[in-house]
């Protein structure tokens, strides 16, 4: 006999009273009993039908199929929710409703990154501003080599060939970092123009500088990421472009900046986070922008494996917290950085689980990053395998 579920419309209730049926969901870990009977999430229920050939029926007995019930009971982003849902199942994983979070389980370490502190070289040296290039020269070759050699700041020469050339050319974000803390002077700007510049070529472009500031003042080496999807590679302090045994020369780590402000779609963000992991760098996230109100409702507390086993529900705490997305959808910083702050509140890890247009789901863990004496907020997010 499979197994009935039960619709009570009025008060949108799915319910299975049957007793063989009770045992086997319990032993499942479906539902929660309430004397006696079984009460279901409609996700679960979509799954028994779905996968386990149960039947369900309204008060007046009559069979309601997968989209009958899903369209009697739709809410926002449902299917993401189930595919995602049904994913993790499919793996022999526990899946439990979010309501059944209880207080902070303490799983959610920081990840603490090294300290350090960088000391601006203080030097009187003049360079050309190149507004449509944002990018300034500096044709001093002593001090621009120099300032590349000693502090990474600019690139002289070129590129993986410092002897063919004498130029040291600095982007955006080092003129305005050796303007205010290195003495550079432009012969034809100044650090005020440049800002308003910039805002009105790219509207982020403060929270971009922000980052950048933020982690070259702590003596991490930041240059541009174009060839990697992201705004910035990082090199960890005392990485030198001169020396070619250092483990950091080449850099293991990328910064996307998302600030509250922005929406971006699903799959380019992803794209991104897909693009670091394919050459072996850790994506790191970083939202800056002031605190505002957003909803992000967290789906599922999500079990893992233990010792050859399964975390159980009752037994075991939960090892994250799910946020189910899709493909198509668009994401807001604020949404995204509220979600991050309601796991951290549960003391649980973040995890990210994307249905793309075929149903399979790719999932991403947030793990906060702690940089010492920063007010920023950073995560790094890694493709987790369940």
């Amino acid at each position: 006999m499979g197994i009935r579920i039960e619709l009570n419309k009025p008060s949108k209730e799915l319910t299975v009273t049957e007793p063989e049926s009770v045992s086997s969901l319990q032993n499942g870990h479906y539902g929660v009993m309430r004397k006696g009977v079984i009460h279901l999430s409609l996700e679960e229920v979509l799954y028994l039908m779905d996968i386990r050939n149960a039947k369900c029926y309204d008060e007046h007995s009559n069979e309601l199929l997968f989209n009958d019930l899903a369209y009697l009971l739709y809410s926002k982003k449902l299917m993401a929710r189930y595919f995602t849902y049904k994913d993790w199942r499919d793996r022999g994983l526990m899946v439990r409703g979010i309501e059944e979070a209880r207080g902070n389980y303490g799983k959610n370490p920081v990840k603490k990154y090294p300290s350090g502190k960088f000391n601006p070289p203080k030097c009187s040296i003049e360079g050309l501003f190149f507004q449509d290039d944002m990018v300034t020269i500096i044709d001093d070759d002593v001090v621009g080599k120099e300032l590349y050699e000693n502090y990474w700041l600019g690139q002289f020469g070129s590129y993986k060939a410092e002897q063919r050339g004498k130029l040291s050319k600095l982007d955006i974000y080092e003129t305005i970092f050796m303007l205010r803390h290195c003495g550079l002077h432009l012969k034809n700007s100044n650090e005020r123009k440049i800002l308003a510049y910039t805002k009105k070529r790219r509207s982020d472009f403060r929270y971009m500088y922000e980052v950048y500031e933020d982690w070259r003042l702590r003596g991490f080496i930041l240059k541009t990421g174009f060839k990697f999807g992201t705004h910035f590679r990082v090199y960890f302090p005392k990485a030198s472009p001169t020396k070619t045994g250092d483990e950091w020369i080449h850099s293991k780590h990328v910064i996307h900046i998302f600030p509250r402000s922005s929406k971006m779609i699903i799959s380019e963000w992803a794209r991104a986070i897909r693009v670091a992991h394919s050459v072996r760098k850790t994506f790191i996230l970083a939202i800056p922008g002031a605190k505002r109100k957003a909803k992000a409702r967290l789906d599922f507390l999500l079990y893992h494996r233990k010792n050859g086993g399964v975390e159980v529900p009752g037994k075991d705490d939960p090892s994250f917290v799910m946020l189910s997305l899709s493909e198509e959808e668009q994401i807001g910083g604020a949404e995204l950085a509220e979600a991050i702050d309601a796991a951290k509140r549960i003391g649980l890890d973040l995890i990210l689980a994307i249905s793309d247009r075929e149903t399979s789901v790719t999932y991403y863990r947030v793990r906060r990053i702690e940089l010492p004496g920063s007010e920023y907020e950073y995560y790094e997010i890694e493709w987790e395998q369940p």
